[in-house]
């Protein structure tokens, strides 16, 4: 459903994007993570054909990123997204349908139904007078309006309290069982890691690793192994009782085992922990070199 192909963005000497490659498939959700200034949002806006790109191409449903008509198939919700206060929630989205010229009875039963979705209470309330969780609601309402087959959502959770972070992540991945496809981007890389099939994280205005996150572990990440013993051994540091090494490959946990065995203990416990996405990607930025932009 989305397609996108050696994706460059230079303001003046400052390349935002220095080249991204990657598609994401009908019914996926595609995170982009990475810090402030990665160039995740530069990557959205070029492939929701708001921004040019400087070199790349972009296809969304077949369309090309530049062609208006690609916006029939596409809800795009922007990280800051200012509504029009004055309006109401059920007035705001009518508006919005005849802008895209769905009928009014479908437009009318589209929008009651998403917002029983969305649980969202206060439709005859100003915008201006309601919580920016209704509101973060009211806009991901707006993004569905023409019923698209993508949605692209660059921080679909900011700045919410967890219950409605919750919410509205469970929501996209009932859009994903839906049949839509999402590409979005996000700090928080755990809630990335909750609902992602695949994920690309940039650094510094470039892809660094991309695939589903145990591909992304399987390769970036190093598993650790915390072998407990009933005795001391070298490397030990004392947890109660018992006493525990941490280790990185099954041949040093049968290391641990041998040296507990000669000194007349044993192992009575392994406690595996994966890496977090999180943990990835600090390695990643840590081991990246200078930055290629040549600038913050």
């Amino acid at each position: 459903m989305i397609e996108v192909e050696g994706l460059r963005k230079t303001y003046g000497d400052f390349p935002a994007v220095v080249g991204s490659t990657f598609d994401v498939d009908r019914g996926e959700i595609f995170g982009i993570v990475g810090p402030n200034g990665a160039g995740k949002t530069t990557t959205l806006k070029m492939i929701a054909g708001l921004v040019d790109p400087s070199v790349g191409t972009a296809t969304v449903a077949g369309v090309d990123a530049g062609n208006p008509e690609m916006r029939r198939s596409l809800g795009f919700l922007p990280e800051e997204s200012p509504l029009y206060e004055d309006m109401t929630a059920r007035s705001y989205l009518d508006f919005f349908a005849d802008l895209y010229d769905v009928p009014e009875g479908e437009a009318s039963e589209r929008i009651e139904r998403t917002l029983d979705r969305l649980e969202l209470d206060h439709r005859d309330r100003r915008l201006g007078d309601v919580s920016k969780g209704m509101k973060r609601k009211v806009a991901i309402a707006r993004s569905l309006v023409n019923d698209p087959d993508v949605l692209i959502y660059d921080e679909p959770a900011s700045g919410l309290d967890p219950l409605t972070t919750n919410y509205v992540l469970e929501f996209v991945r009932e859009l994903r069982d839906a049949g839509k496809t999402v590409l979005f981007s996000a700090h928080n890389l755990y809630h990335v890691e909750s609902v992602c099939d695949r994920v690309a994280i940039m650094n510094r205005g470039e892809i660094v690793a991309r695939g589903t996150v145990p591909e992304i572990r399987d390769e970036y990440g190093t598993t650790e192994y915390r072998v407990f013993t009933s005795v001391a051994v070298d490397g030990a540091a004392q947890e109660g009782d018992r006493h525990v090494v941490t280790v990185d490959d099954m041949a040093a946990v049968e290391d641990v085992r041998e040296r507990a065995a000669a000194a007349g203990g044993e192992v009575v416990d392994i406690r595996t922990r994966e890496p977090s996405l999180e943990d990835i990607f600090l390695d990643l930025a840590a081991d990246a070199d200078p930055d290629p932009r040549g600038g913050a």
